[in-house]
This record gives structure tokens, C-alpha cells and sequence, in this order.
């Protein structure tokens, strides 16, 4: 299977150019989209009132053609429109509908509403007359379908360009995602996402939907011929005396991922209370610098940050695990200790090296870029090509970028993955695949699938120590499709 493109709003403008070059006139493209969108309607919703919201543009034409492919089911229809057609292909639709047309704000019945007003390459705020429409139909049916969109959320971003935007039970979309499908709230306010396959051109994407298909074919399952050295060594560096167990979570995530020895590089004062958790996982002892990089010297990948304090000796650490020549996933503490100089934590790592930082330590090291790049796709990119190494921004909405320009986006992470100690485990996931042999990008992607795959196995009361216990189950799986 090739890996899922997201298109922006301008490539997936492309795409429908490059379907029209190649022979299909818009109006089938328009006839396939409103068709899908009507099969997707009668597979979730029993026969009621239909009310479909027209606007004057091609997703007004899809409309149409909603309302014609519904009524010919024998659905009560009802289209209202909020301007008269302003392209060929919505008025030709526009004339294929039998039925009358209502002027914006007509009286119906209740039921279900479909939002064909305005899709995804809306560039400003709604109306106020819109706004107002639309709030009384959301209010009164609790049920609405958008096509490609719900009306006033921008393509691109998935935030309301006012104040204001639509929310859905449903968004049937065509050929791939937008961001707006991916990225909250944009992705929150589609309901449920359907994309529909209607005949577009093929267009070069570099952001993809974090999914098995982006990686699989590269995934670093063991041999049968293999021994445990050759399944990768993983070091995870352990914080003092009572800051010990974040690095245990990541160890033992790192083991489950497979790698084939697993070292917890420990403070003295905390070796005994490690010791007494650990059993498959090694132990060495180190207090400074230079005796870290040893302890490190012969390991495939490292995690370092889970608890790892906040102090110089700490920073210290991190430094001379860059030259190790080890890959490096950085994640937590071993990010913040860099907050006044984050060019020095930058200097340190290749470009297969991970950082996993969630949104208040990507803030300290990547100061305003939130703020100031207009969605998390495009501040993870920009922060990867800044630090020169792959960048894992975690949330809701996990983003994951290569400095080359590639990402990716999560859509699996449930709920019950916002509790302490997850984070921890990602880390450890994404070092065992490291060490394994799995690129940066691949490592990291693939470890925040299985991470939220087994998040959601369990449901709710998860906590992170049943993570690793998860794992083998997602694997299984993997196992199974690959």
C-alpha cells in the first residue's frame, strides 16, 4: 500500500486540474463527489428530511447533486441556496435538480443538513447572515453532514477563519485529507472523516497520515538468524534517587519495541532502588560526564530526558552522549535544560536524531514558532530544519517532521494517552526501533502509532506502566500485515 497524502488546499486544486487535463470534465468530478457523499448518508442515517445548504460555488454543485441522488433514494429533500451558481459546473448541477429551491433562511423541517455552502478553499470569515443560519440549523438538528468542509474552517489551518465555523457528525472530503481533517480543532469539529475516491490526478505530496502503510515496509522485525547484539543496543540515562522511574517506563518500552539489549545507565545513589525493578533490563553505574559516554560508547541508540534533572551536570550528559556517535532521542528534561541556549543542543545531533518535545518544551527551545508558523505542520518542519534533526511535537494531533520537509500526521492518539508517564514510553518505543536500525523519521513515526495503538486497546484508566504491555499485541499485528 503507498502512504496516505494530506493535500493542501492548493495541491488538491492540482489535483483536479490534473484530473480535468487528463480527460474528466469537472461536471462527473462534481456528479462523483455529490455521489459519494449521498452513499455516505444512507449507510449511517435512516430515510428522514434532508435539508442541503447550497452555495454559489462548486461546493454549492455538489449540493445539487446530493439533493438529486438523495430524493432519487425516495429521501425528503429540501435545498436551500445562499446565491445563485457562480461556476459552469454548479449550474449545470444546479439545473439537473428537479426540485425547488429555497432562498437562504427558508422555513423547513427539521432533520438532517447538509453543508454544501462553502468548502475548504473558503479564504475568509463568514458572514454574519451565514453565521446566524447556520448556528439555528446546528442548534435545531444535531445532525450535519459537510461536504469536503464544515462551512467557515479553513482548509489548510483547521481553525475557523472568524470566530465561528460549523460543526459536523460527519465530512465526506475527496481524494485525500486536508489539514483541516488532521489538526484540532478543524478535526474535532468533521466528526467523522470519509474520503471519498472520486478519480483525481496524482500529486506529489511530502505530509502524509501517520499510518502502518508510511512505514511498515521498512520496519526492523528480527531475523531468524539474529542474536540479541544484532537487535540493537539501547541506553536510557536514569535521574537521580527519587527521579528514577520515567527512565525505567522508557526502558521497558524499549525492550518491548525489540531491541535486543536494553541498559539502564543509572546514577550510584539510585543504582539499588533501579536494581530492585529491573529484570531483563542491565544496569550500569555512572555519575559524570565522561563516565556516561562510556557506559554509552557501544550502543545503537540512547534516550535521554525522562527525568533526567534540570541542572549543568545534567546538560552535560546530553552533550557528551553527542559523541557517542549514538542515534539520540531527546526528550524532556534533556530538551529544557537547553532553554537559554538552544543552539548548543542543536549543534549536537544528526539529522536521524529524534527530539520529542509536546507544545511547552517545543516553546522553550523553538521560542514563538507556535504562535508565528500558522499550524503545528508548519512549525514542526520549520523547528526540524532549525535543530537539522527529526522533531516529534506531541498532542492530540502528534506532527512529525524530517529536516528535509517530509511529515506526518497522528490520527490515532486517543484520550487516554494524557496521563504522566506516556510520553516516557513513546520515547523508549522510538529508541527500541532506533536501535533496531529504523531511520529517525521511520523510528518516530511508527513508535507514535503503536504508542497510541495500545493506548487504545486499553480504553480508559490507562496508565503508563501498562503501555509496554500492550505493545506485543500491536506488533502481532504489524507481524500479521506485513
Amino acid at each position: 500500500m503507498s502512504p496516505r497524502s494530506i493535500l493542501t488546499v492548493t495541491e488538491m486544486a492540482q489535483a483536479d486540474r490534473a484530473a480535468v487535463a487528463a480527460g474528466t470534465p469537472v461536471a462527473r468530478l462534481m456528479q462523483r463527489a455529490g455521489q459519494a457523499v449521498a452513499r455516505a448518508i444512507e449507510a449511517r442515517f435512516d430515510p428522514q428530511p434532508v435539508r442541503v445548504l447550497c452555495g454559489p460555488g462548486d461546493n454549492g454543485g455538489d449540493g445539487y447533486v446530493v439533493a438529486a441522488e438523495l430524493a432519487a433514494r425516495g429521501w425528503p429533500v429540501a435545498v436551500e441556496a445562499l446565491a445563485s451558481p457562480a461556476t459552469d459546473a454548479a449550474r449545470r448541477a444546479r439545473s439537473a435538480w428537479k426540485g425547488q429551491v429555497a432562498d437562504w433562511g427558508a422555513d423547513g423541517p427539521e432533520g438532517l443538513v447538509v453543508d454544501a455552502v462553502f468548502g475548504a478553499g473558503l479564504n475568509r470569515p463568514l458572514e454574519p447572515g451565514v453565521v446566524r443560519r447556520l448556528e439555528a440549523l446546528e442548534a435545531g438538528s444535531r445532525q450535519v453532514v459537510a461536504v469536503d468542509v464544515p462551512s467557515g474552517l479553513s482548509g489548510d489551518t483547521g481553525r475557523p477563519l472568524g470566530a465561528w465555523a460549523l460543526s459536523a457528525v460527519l465530512t465526506v472530503t475527496f481524494q485525500a485529507r486536508k489539514p483541516a481533517h488532521v489538526l484540532y480543532p478543524g478535526r474535532e469539529l468533521c466528526g467523522e472523516i470519509v474520503v471519498a475516491e472520486i478519480g483525481l490526478g496524482d500529486v506529489a505530496s511530502r505530509l502524509f497520515e501517520n499510518d502502518p502503510d508510511l512505514w511498515i515496509d521498512r520496519f526492523p522485525w528480527p531475523r531468524a538468524s539474529g542474536h540479541k547484539h544484532s537487535r540493537g543496543r539501547l541506553g536510557v540515562i536514569s535521574g537521580g534517587h527519587w527521579r528514577t522511574g520515567a527512565a525505567r517506563l522508557a526502558a521497558r518500552a524499549g525492550l518491548r519495541a525489540g531491541a535486543g539489549v536494553v541498559t539502564l545507565v543509572s546514577p550510584r545513589d539510585a543504582l539499588a532502588v533501579n536494581a530492585a525493578h529491573l529484570e531483563a533490563i542491565m544496569l550500569a553505574p555512572a555519575d559524570t560526564a565522561d563516565e556516561v559516554e562510556a557506559a554509552c560508547a557501544e550502543m545503537d541508540a540512547i534516550v535521554v530526558g525522562p527525568a533526567a534533572g534540570l541542572d549543568e551536570p545534567a546538560r552535560e550528559k546530553v552533550q557528551a552522549l553527542g559523541r557517542t556517535g549514538a542515534a539520540l532521542v531527546i526528550d524532556a528534561d534533556a530538551i529544557t535544560v537547553f532553554r537559554h541556549a538552544p543552539a548548543d543542543l542543536f549543534a549536537l545531533l544528526d539529522i536521524d536524531d529524534v527530539l520529542t518535545p509536546h507544545e511547552g518544551e517545543f516553546e522553550r527551545i523553538f521560542p514563538g514558532l507556535l504562535a508565528t508558523s500558522g499550524t503545528r505542520i508548519a512549525a514542526a518542519r520549520e523547528a526540524a530544519r532549525r535543530a537539522g534533526a527529526v522533531v516529534l511535537l506531541k498532542g492530540a494531533d502528534t506532527v512529525v517532521a524530517h529536516p528535509d520537509g517530509r511529515a506526518a500526521v497522528s490520527l490515532n492518539a486517543p484520550p487516554w494517552l494524557a496521563t504522566a508517564g506516556s510520553g516516557d514510553v513513546l520515547a523508549g518505543l522510538i529508541g527500541g526501533l532506533h536501535a533496531q536500525g529504523a531511520n529517525g523519521f521511520d523510528a518516530a513515526c511508527a513508535g507514535a502509532w503503536i504508542h497510541a495503538e495500545a493506548a487504545e486497546r486499553f480504553g480508559p484508566g490507562l496508565i503508563a506502566e501498562d503501555l509496554p504491555g500492550l505493545v506485543p499485541a500491536v506488533l502481532s499485528d504489524l507481524w500479521a500485515r506485513h
